[in-house]
């Protein structure tokens, strides 16, 4: 997923957001699943719904989780571990 800059987001049609306000940007299937993981982060049940169902709506391939997440092509995303869990960090 490319760095969407003011620019570049100002030239992108109203349809391809998925919150009010032009929020949750979904132009590519990258942006589509940050917008369904930042809302399930941020946004109240009734905006999750939204965002869940203009994502179905524009990428029928995508499967949608309950979570927020999403699966691609059979594969779950995975939230990055900290540093613990991959274990950079000694505890000893």
């Amino acid at each position: 997923m490319a760095k969407l800059t003011a620019a570049a987001r100002r030239k992108i049609p109203t349809g391809s957001f998925a919150g009010p306000d032009r929020s949750y940007p979904i132009e590519d299937e990258g942006h589509a699943r940050a917008a369904l993981q930042r809302g399930a982060q941020h946004a109240g049940p009734e905006l999750l719904a939204k965002i869940k169902a203009k994502v179905r709506r524009k990428y029928p391939g995508m499967d949608v989780k309950k979570r927020g997440g999403a699966v691609v092509e059979g594969k779950a995303l995975r939230h990055r571990l900290d540093r613990r869990h991959r274990g950079g960090i000694r505890t000893e």
